[in-house]
Formats: C-alpha cells, sequence, structure tokens
C-alpha cells in the first residue's frame, strides 16, 4: 500500500486539481493524507470532503512528518497541492520502484506551462538532477518515494532547516539506501512560484541555495525568505 501525503496551507485553488487527479489513477492501492497548516480557506474541507485523511501540519518538514506517523502504507510519497498527475504515474511509478528495488525515489520533471523559458529551466533543473545523482542526490520535496521503514530510520524531514529540507532529506536516505531516478514517467509541476517571485530571483535564490548546502551544509537561517504557501489566489497553473 501507498500512502500519498500532502502539506497544504491555503490550497482551495489547487488541491482539487490534485486530488481529482489521485482519483483517476489506473492505481487504486493507496490512502490521502493532507497535512494542514491551519488554512483559513476551504482547504481542510475540501480534502474531508475527497475522503482524504486531515491532521495538522505546519512547515512542510513539519507536515510530511506527521503526515508519515499517521501512513498506513509501506510506502510513502510526498507530493504538493499544486502538481497533477497523469493518469497511470502511480502505476508506472510504483512498477519501476519495485523492478530496481529502490527504497527511495523521484522523477523528472515538466513544467505545467507552455513557455520556452519554463521548459528550458525545468530541463536544466533534470540535467543537474541526473548529473548530481552519484554523489549529491537531489529530490524535490514535491515528488518524493521513499518505504516507510526508511523514512523513520532517518528521523524523518530536519524540521529546523529553512530551505531545502528536501534535498537534506535524500542526501541522508542516499546514506543507507540506493536511490532511485525514475525514467519512465515525469511529474507536472506548477511554475506559480516562478510567476510570483520572478524567474530571474528564483534561480538565483536556487544556485546560492545550493552552493549553501555544498559547501556549508543545511540552510537553518532564513537569509533567503523562501516562504511555504505564500502565494497570491490569482496566480493561474500556465
Amino acid at each position: 500500500m501507498l500512502s500519498v501525503i500532502i502539506p497544504t496551507f491555503n490550497e482551495e485553488r489547487f488541491l482539487p486539481c490534485l486530488l481529482t487527479s489521485l482519483k483517476e489513477q489506473t492505481f487504486n492501492d493507496f490512502e490521502v493524507i493532507v497535512s494542514d497548516n491551519n488554512s483559513t480557506d476551504a482547504t481542510r474541507s475540501i480534502a474531508l470532503k475527497s475522503g482524504a485523511t486531515v491532521v495538522r501540519g505546519g512547515s512542510p518538514a513539519h507536515g510530511r512528518n506527521n503526515g508519515a506517523k499517521v501512513a498506513k502504507g509501506e510506502w510513502l510519497l510526498f507530493l504538493d497541492a499544486d502538481v497533477i498527475l497523469p493518469r497511470d504515474f502511480l502505476e508506472i511509478t510504483m512498477a519501476e520502484i519495485q523492478e530496481h528495488d529502490f527504497s527511495v525515489a523521484t522523477c523528472l520533471v515538466d513544467p505545467l506551462s507552455d513557455r520556452r523559458i519554463d521548459k528550458f529551466l525545468h530541463g536544466t533543473v533534470n540535467v543537474y538532477i541526473r548529473a548530481t545523482k552519484g554523489f549529491f542526490p537531489h529530490a524535490p520535496g514535491f515528488c518524493i518515494f521513499c518505504k516507510k521503514e526508511v523514512h523513520e530510520s532517518v528521523g524523518g524531514f530536519d524540521e529546523k532547516i529553512k530551505l531545502a529540507e528536501d534535498h537534506d532529506y535524500v542526501f541522508r536516505l542516499s546514506g543507507v539506501c540506493e536511490f532511485g531516478l525514475l525514467r519512465d514517467i515525469r511529474i507536472p509541476v506548477s511554475v506559480r512560484r516562478l510567476d510570483k517571485d520572478g524567474r530571474f530571483i528564483i534561480c538565483i535564490k536556487y544556485v546560492a541555495c545550493e552552493a549553501h548546502l555544498f559547501f556549508l551544509g543545511p540552510v537553518y537561517s532564513d537569509i533567503f525568505n523562501y516562504k511555504f504557501g505564500n502565494f497570491n489566489q490569482n496566480v493561474n497553473h500556465k
């Protein structure tokens, strides 16, 4: 069984699209857990109406950890509320994971955007993920598969980290098990962060964060001013 864990904060606009894509999956041996950070909109009621289990959230790391604590599945899948899954996403990814006997895995990304700049930026991210897989593995928090027992063995996500807690998580996991980069399907991801903060600013932040991770270690201070759920509700997927 697979437990899908989604941290949320005021996601009434985007969460229904993800929940609908989950209901339409060709693979159906899974539960959905929404870890909500005291949303002031309809996020919680939307999750409950869909049949999801709702637990108290917080930061993305805190929400993911809380979701994992109540998860019934052998496998955990951490998603963000603004991704939309192809109908065969879970079927294809779980089959590839089992074929290669991975204990933690992610996949490459495609932007939910037709803009050339977004395709270029996400293509660059994919190249970087491939290039660093062997010595400095990365997995974006919007798509991480992990066996629950392995998640527990490393203590889950480090809730003290302010940015890139997902990369720290995967780096620690790679020290105890094999990290897999799935090739058979990609995950479509929102560009709303790029629309809100600007592509140049986001690129600078990510490059600086990578340098910090590589040379100084995890980011425990809020030097990059990267906020969870701090989005304009008028931003579209595309």
